[in-house]
């Protein structure tokens, strides 16, 4: 959908998942879906990339829609890697748009929010009971919560980006952005990879996909780490705790890259 659609030069979460499904789907093995199973579908088994089309442009029942999801979530569980792929692949176009209409007006979080969105679907994918009404809906709220996330710990938690230039000092917080990561390092707030990591990645150019594969690590579990730690600077902040003008020691020191 128009409505829906993101032009960014990077990849994300979801485009990269698209591209391993568009590998998934390609000939001369695509992956193939066995549909005669499922009411409602058609009696003959479907390249997963035709049963993606298909969903989206025809109305089904829900209990058809829980039937496939439920296939699809056991394929998934029980039978390797690139069922996930294809599990997730089938749900791309309900989650690019999920993930479309919460970035809306954050698009500096529009990566973020693409990676929680795809952590929660395929966290639900792989824990949701599968017995239970509602299937698709409640993998999609998974998705939508874990998404929201980013927006909603943003708005309320997270270090400000653009702290004040007019000639009177502000009572809290003093002075740029890494000085603070510096306090709240030197003083054990944080650890100093964790404030590295908030600066490279808010204010530097890193991306945290980049520092996740050099860590081995995934991106999901590094923006977790670096939200926390933003938590605790946040609510720092709020105490005063980092307002000090008198560097604490070794803040002179601490240098953070970026």
């Amino acid at each position: 959908m128009a409505t829906t659609t993101r032009n960014r030069a990077a990849e994300t979460a979801l485009t990269t998942a698209e591209t391993a499904f568009t590998l998934l789907t390609c000939e001369p093995a695509p992956l193939v879906f066995d549909a005669r199973p499922i009411p409602g579908l058609p009696d003959t088994t479907l390249p997963l990339d035709q049963l993606r089309t298909l969903v989206k442009l025809q109305r089904y029942d829900s209990s058809t829609t829980d039937e496939l999801w439920r296939q699809l979530a056991h394929h998934a569980r029980e039978w390797g890697p690139a069922w996930v792929v294809g599990a997730i692949g089938v749900a791309l176009p309900a989650l690019t748009h999920l993930a479309a209409k919460i970035s809306r007006g954050h698009p500096r979080h529009a990566d973020d929010v693409d990676s929680e969105v795809l952590a929660g679907f395929l966290h639900a994918l792989r824990t949701a009971d599968l017995d239970t009404p509602r299937l698709w809906l409640r993998l999609c709220w998974a998705a939508w919560r874990a998404g929201s996330s980013v927006i909603t710990a943003d708005d309320s938690q997270e270090l400000p980006l653009d702290l004040t230039t007019e000639s009177r000092s502000p009572k809290m917080p003093y002075g740029h952005p890494d000085l603070l990561l510096g306090r709240a390092a030197a003083t054990g707030l944080i650890s100093a990879d964790a404030a590295e990591l908030i600066s490279a990645t808010r204010f530097g150019d890193a991306l945290i996909e980049h520092l996740a594969a050099t860590q081995g690590l995934t991106p999901s579990a590094l923006r977790m780490r670096r939200r926390r730690a933003e938590r605790i600077v946040a609510a720092a902040i709020v105490r005063g705790d980092l307002s000090s003008r008198t560097p604490s020691c070794g803040e002179g020191e601490y240098a953070i890259s970026t």
